[in-house]
C-alpha cells in the first residue's frame, strides 16, 4: 500500500490544479443536485417489529383519524374567565385549521364526541388536531400556516399556543459555536506549524469534504428517509477527522521539508507513511460506524452508514486534495528558516552540528515521569477514571421530546404550559389499541377496557375511549401521571403490556398493543440498551484483531482495548454529571436535565473506538519501529513518544474544540453525543494513550512485543507506518543507477508452488525487450519462478520488482500488466490479442516453450515477426522450459529472432540448504549455446 500511496502523492502534486478544480466542481455539482431535488430530513423514528411501531402502522390503516402526527392548540384565559365564553372564537379557529392542506381532523374541543381537556377551573382547554398519515414531509407550508392562524387568534382575553409532535423540526441548529470550534482548531494549527498558511490547509480540506458529504445527504434525502440528526453528526465527525487526518499528513510533510527533502518527493513520502496510518484510522471509524447494523434499528443503521461515508470522504480528500494543495504551495510550506539556510548553501541543507545539544522537550519529560514508576502511574489512572465513571449508575436514556427543545421556542413553551396547567402526562399520552372484530358489543367492550385501564397505577385519566368507524378496532387514549420520559410512565407501559393477555381472554379481544410516540420512544430505548453489549463485544473484538495485525503483539491490543473502555467509561460518567446532575450547564448551554438521547452510548462507542485506535497507531507504531531497530524496550518508548506526541496532542485538542463547538448549539439531540466525544477524546489522548499506555509498555518491557509464532503466521501483515516505502525508494535509487529493468530480483526467496521447500535466494535483473527462457526440470521450481514474475505468487523475503511495481504491495498492478499464456493455449492468437497500449511495460509469460516453437513453425509463420515487434517495443517475454539445457525449440527461437542477443536463459532449482540464509543460488543465466553470462541477465 505504501508504494501505491507514494506514487499517488507524487501524481496528485503534479496534477495539483486539476485535482483542486475537480473537487470544487464536485462541490458545485452536488450542491446543485441538493438544491434541485429539494430533499428533506425525517423527524420520526421508526423501529419495525416493535409493538409500538406495529400499533402506529395499524392505526394508520384502520383508524386514520389517529394515525397521523398530532398537534395541540392550548387556549388560556389569563383573567380566569371560563373558556366557554370564547367558544365561538375557538371553534372558528379549529375550523380554519381543519381547512389547511395536510390536516386530517381538527374537531372543536367543545364537541361531545371528542371533548378537549380542561383545567379544573375551566380557564384553559386543549384542542387537538391530527395531520394525515404521510410519507416523508408535510406539505411545505402547512405547519407555518397553522402557526400563523394560532398566532392571529390571540387576543388580550384569550391566549393561544401551538404545540405537539407537529413542531418537531428537521432543521439543524448550526450557529456560532461550530464556527468558534473551527477557529480554535485554526489557532491550534497555527501554533503547531508556527505559520498561518499551512494552518489553513486542513481547515479548507475538511470543509470541502464535509460540504460534499452534507450536500450529498440533502440530495439523497429526496428519495431516502434520513434522520435529521444525521447531518449534524456527519458534519461534526467530518470536520474533526478531516482536520486531524490532514494534520497528520501535513505535519510529516513539513518535517521532511525541514530536513531538506524535495517538495514532490516529500509529498509522496508523507502519503506513503502518514497516509497509510490515516487509511487505517479511517477504516476503524468506518467499520465501527457501519457496525451499528448490529442494533437491528434501521434509522441508526442509516445514521451509521451516512457518518461512515462522511469519514471515508474525509480520507479521500486527505489523500487527493491535500497533496494537490501541498504541491500548489510548494516551497512556501518549507519553514522560512530552512529556506534561508538552503538558499545560503546552494539549495541543500547543511549537516547538523554533531555537538549541538538536543532541545528540551516537554514530551520527553512527561514520558520519563510516567514511566519512572509505571505501576504507580497505572494505579493513579485507574483511580481517576474510576472516579469519573461513578455517575454512570445514574445515566438514563430516552428519546428526546419537546421538553428538550430550546427555551423560548413555541414547542418548548407550550410543552411547559401543558405540564404546568394540566400535568406532565398530557405531553405524552399512550394509545392502547385492540382488535374487537370478534365482539358483539363493541361499545360495552370498550367501556370495560377503559375501566380496567383507569384502575391501573400511574394513570391520571382516560382522555378518550372509542371504537373506529368500522367497529373492528378500539383505541383508548391514556394520560399517565408522569411525563414521557419519567420512570412511572415506563412502568405503566410495562403494566399495560403485561395485562394485555388477560384482557384478550376476558373481553374476547385480540392484538392489544400499547403505542404512541411515548411508547415508541420507550421501545427504541429498550432495543438500543439490549444492543449495547453485542456492539461493545464487536468493537472490542475488532480492536483486538486490528491491533494484533498492526503491532504483532498480544499485550498491546489488550492494553489498547482496556484503555478504550477507560475512555468510554469516563465519557459516559461526565455526560451523566452534566445532563443528570446539572453540573456545568450554563457554560455548556445545556438548558434541560434528564435522560439523554438513547442512541448516545452506542454512537459514542463506535466513533470513539475509531479515534482511540487512531491515537494508538500514531503513538505506539513509532515505539514499535524503534524497538524493532534497537531492541531497547525502554528507550523505544521514549523516542517513539517524543517523536509523535506533539502531533497527537494537537490532533486531540482540535477534536475537542470541534466537538465542544457543537455542544453550544443547544440542540439536545446532539449535545450529549458532543459532550461524550469531547470528554472521551480528551481522556483517551492525554490520560490513556499518553499516560497509561507508556506506563503499561514500560512495565511489560520486551514482553510487550511478544506474539506466538502460529498467530503471527495467521495474521496478515499491515503496513501502517509505510515500512514498504523503504523498498520503493531503494528501487528508485537502484533504477537511477542501473537504468530501467523489466524484472529485478534481490535475494528473493519464495515457497514452492505445489510442493514443500523454497526457491532462492534469487538475485539479478533483465532489461525490457528481453525473451527470458527459464530452464528447470523441477516443475515446482519453474512454476514458482513464472508465478513470481507474473505477480501470481508472493515472495517471503527479498525485493521483487516488475518495472516500477514491487511485490507484495503492488501485486494487483503487476498482474494487470501481465499476459499469462498457459500450457496448451493457442500462443499465436493470444499474442495477436495483446493491445499495443502500454506494451513497453507488459510482461508476457508463456508456460511452455514448446507451445511457442510449435506455433511459430506450424500454425503461424509470422509469429516470430510479431514476437520481434513486441520485443522491439519493450515487452518482456518469459518462457518456461522443462529441461536444464537448451532444447531444439530454444535453438529455433535463437536462430529466428532478428536480434539473438535478446534471448537469455536462466536455470532455476529449488533451495537445497537447511536454512534460507545459506541456500544455494540458482545457476547463472546464459545464452543457450554458451556458459557465459551475458550482460543484464538474471543471476
Amino acid at each position: 500500500m505504501s508504494s501505491s500511496l507514494y506514487r499517488l502523492g507524487r501524481l496528485m502534486a503534479s496534477l495539483r490544479w486539476k485535482i483542486v478544480g475537480a473537487w470544487i466542481a464536485l462541490l458545485l455539482i452536488v450542491g446543485g443536485l441538493a438544491v434541485g431535488l429539494g430533499g428533506t430530513f425525517a423527524t420520526d423514528i421508526e423501529i419495525p417489529g416493535t409493538e409500538g411501531q406495529r400499533g402506529i402502522d395499524a392505526l394508520a390503516q384502520r383508524f386514520p383519524e389517529l394515525g397521523g402526527t398530532a398537534g395541540q392548540v392550548v387556549l388560556v384565559t389569563p383573567d380566569g374567565v371560563p373558556v366557554d365564553e370564547h367558544q365561538d372564537e375557538i371553534e372558528a379557529l379549529m375550523g380554519e385549521i381543519a381547512d389547511v392542506d395536510g390536516v386530517a381532523a381538527a374537531p372543536s374541543p367543545f364537541d361531545d364526541l371528542s371533548p378537549g381537556t380542561r383545567t379544573d377551573d375551566d380557564s384553559a382547554i386543549i384542542a387537538q388536531f391530527q395531520m394525515a398519515p404521510y410519507d416523508g414531509e408535510y406539505p411545505a407550508d402547512s405547519i407555518a400556516e397553522i402557526t400563523q392562524l394560532v398566532d392571529e387568534a390571540q387576543t388580550p382575553s384569550l391566549q393561544t399556543h401551538i404545540g405537539g409532535q407537529v413542531l418537531q423540526s428537521a432543521e439543524i441548529p448550526f450557529g456560532a459555536g461550530e464556527v468558534i470550534g473551527v477557529l480554535v482548531a485554526l489557532l491550534i494549527l497555527a501554533i503547531v506549524f508556527r505559520s498561518l498558511i499551512p494552518a489553513v490547509i486542513p481547515i479548507i480540506t475538511a470543509i470541502v469534504g464535509v460540504g460534499v458529504s452534507m450536500l450529498a445527504l440533502v440530495a439523497l434525502s429526496a428519495g431516502v428517509e434520513i434522520p435529521s440528526v444525521t447531518t449534524a453528526l456527519g458534519a461534526m465527525l467530518g470536520l474533526a477527522v478531516g482536520i486531524d487526518y490532514a494534520l497528520f499528513i501535513l505535519s510529516r510533510h513539513r518535517d521532511q521539508l525541514s530536513q531538506g527533502d524535495d517538495v514532490h518527493e516529500s509529498i509522496g513520502k508523507s502519503l506513503a507513511t502518514s497516509g497509510s496510518a490515516v487509511i487505517f484510522a479511517g477504516m476503524t471509524v468506518i467499520i465501527a460506524l457501519v457496525g451499528l447494523f448490529i442494533t437491528g434499528i434501521p434509522f441508526l443503521t442509516v445514521m451509521g452508514v451516512a457518518a461512515a461515508a462522511t469519514v471515508a470522504l474525509s480520507v479521500v480528500v486527505a489523500l487527493t486534495m491535500l497533496p494537490a494543495m501541498m504541491g500548489i504551495l510548494g516551497e512556501r510550506l518549507r519553514p522560512r528558516k530552512i529556506r534561508r539556510m538552503m538558499a545560503e548553501h546552494g539549495g541543500t541543507l547543511p549537516a547538523p552540528d554533531p555537538v549541538a545539544r538536543p532541545r528540551r522537550s516537554l514530551s520527553r519529560t512527561w514520558v520519563r515521569l510516567v514511566t519512572k514508576v509505571p505501576a504507580l502511574t497505572i494505579l493513579v489512572v485507574i483511580i481517576g477514571v474510576g472516579a469519573l465513571a461513578i455517575p454512570i449508575k445514574d445515566l438514563e436514556l430516552a428519546l428526546p421530546d419537546l421538553g428538550t427543545e430550546p427555551q423560548g421556542t413555541s414547542a418548548r413553551d407550550t410543552y411547559d404550559l401543558v405540564a404546568e396547567e394540566f400535568g406532565p402526562g398530557y405531553n405524552g399520552p399512550l394509545l392502547v389499541t385492540a382488535d374487537i372484530i370478534n365482539t358483539t358489543d363493541p361499545l360495552g367492550v370498550v367501556d370495560e377496557l377503559e375501566s380496567d385501564i383507569a384502575s391501573l397505577d400511574h394513570v391520571k385519566e382516560i382522555q378518550m375511549a372509542t371504537p373506529n368507524q368500522g367497529a373492528d378496532m378500539a383505541v383508548v387514549i391514556v394520560v399517565p401521571e408522569g411525563g414521557p420520559t419519567d420512570q412511572s410512565t415506563k412502568d405503566l407501559v410495562a403494566e399495560l403490556r403485561g395485562s394485555a393477555d388477560g384482557w384478550e381472554d376476558e373481553l374476547s379481544i385480540s392484538d392489544v398493543t400499547v403505542t404512541g410516540a411515548t411508547a415508541v420512544g420507550i421501545d427504541v430505548t429498550d432495543k438500543l440498551s439490549d444492543a449495547l453489549l453485542p456492539f461493545a463485544l464487536f468493537v472490542v473484538g475488532l480492536s483486538l484483531i486490528l491491533l494484533g495485525m498492526v503491532f504483532r503483539s498480544i499485550w498491546v491490543p489488550l492494553k489498547a482495548s482496556v484503555g478504550y473502555l477507560f475512555s468510554v467509561a469516563a465519557a459516559f460518567g461526565v455526560t451523566s454529571m452534566v445532563f443528570e446532575y446539572g453540573w456545568f450547564n450554563e457554560p455548556l448551554f445545556v438548558h434541560v436535565n434528564g435522560p439523554v438521547v438513547s442512541f448516545m452510548p452506542i454512537m459514542v462507542m463506535g466513533v470513539l473506538f475509531g479515534l482511540a485506535m487512531d491515537y494508538e497507531v500514531f503513538l505506539v507504531s513509532r515505539m514499535r519501529e524503534e524497538f524493532v531497530h534497537t531492541g531497547d524496550a525502554r528507550g523505544a518508548i521514549e523516542r517513539g513518544f517524543t517523536a509523535n506526541a506533539p502531533v497527537v496532542t494537537a490532533a486531540a485538542l482540535i477534536m475537542v474544540a470541534v466537538f465542544a463547538g457543537f455542544v453550544t448549539s443547544g440542540w439536545f439531540m446532539l449535545q450529549p453525543i458532543a459532550v461524550a466525544l469531547a470528554v472521551g477524546v480528551l481522556v483517551d489522548a492525554f490520560v490513556v494513550r499518553m499516560t497509561f499506555v507508556p506506563a503499561v509498555l514500560a512495565l511489560l518491557g520486551k514482553h510487550a512485543w511478544w506474539l506466538p509464532g502460529w498467530l503471527s503466521r495467521a495474521l496478515p501483515t499491515v503496513d501502517v507506518e509505510g515500512e514498504g516505502l523503504a523498498a520503493v525508494l531503494e528501487h528508485r535509487r537502484w533504477t537511477e543507477e542501473h537504468g530501467e529493468h523489466a524484472l529485478r530480483l534481490d535475494q528473493v526467496v519464495a515457497p514452492l508452488l505445489g510442493a514443500s521447500g523454497t526457491v532462492g535466494p534469487l538475485t539479478g535483473s533483465t532489461a525490457p525487450g528481453t525473451l527470458l527462457v527459464v530452464r528447470a526440470p523441477d516443475d515446482a521450481a519453474r512454476a514458482t519462478f513464472l508465478a513470481l514474475a507474473a505477480g501470481r505468487h508472493t515472495p517471503t523475503s527479498g525485493i521483487l520488482a516488475v518495472h516500477d511495481r514491487l511485490a507484495p504491495d503492488d501485486l494487483a498492478a503487476i498482474q494487470g500488466r501481465t499476459h499469462w499464456i498457459g500450457a496448451g493455449a493457442p500462443v499465436a492468437s493470444r499474442l495477436a490479442e495483446i493491445d499495443s497500449h502500454g506494451i513497453a511495460r507488459a510482461v508476457i509469460v508463456i508456460e511452455q516453450i514448446e507451445d511457442l516453437a510449435h506455433a511459430a513453425s506450424v500454425s503461424d509463420d509470422t509469429l516470430i515477426e510479431r514476437l520481434d515487434a513486441l520485443l522491439e517495443k519493450g515487452a518482456t517475454v518469459i518462457v518456461g522450459s522443462r529441461t536444464d539445457h537448451p532444447v531444439d525449440a530454444e535453438r529455433h527461437l535463437l536462430g529466428s529472432l532478428r536480434d539473438p542477443r535478446r534471448l537469455l536463459a536462466l536455470s532455476v532449482q529449488r533451495s537445497t540448504a537447511s536454512s534460507l540464509d545459506t541456500a544455494s543460488s540458482p545457476d547463472t543465466a546464459s545464452s543457450p549455446d554458451t556458459a557465459s553470462s551475458p550482460e543484464g541477465a538474471l543471476a
